[in-house]
């Protein structure tokens, strides 16, 4: 089972099994596979501001 990733500014949960798709990730998407441009969908934080949960 792939790691969840969880905002350090908002606490929303990245899923990896869910993806983003509004933002374009297709479920199953590892975190370290999403698009260099992809931020959090809750606040916009950039990845580095994740934490695997």
């Amino acid at each position: 089972m792939s790691k969840r990733y969880t905002c350090t500014v908002c606490g929303y949960v990245y899923d990896p099994q869910k993806g983003d798709p509004d933002s374009g990730v297709a479920p199953g998407t590892v975190f370290e596979d999403l698009p260099g441009d992809w931020t959090c969908p809750e606040c916009g934080a950039p990845t580095d501001a994740f934490e695997a949960a």
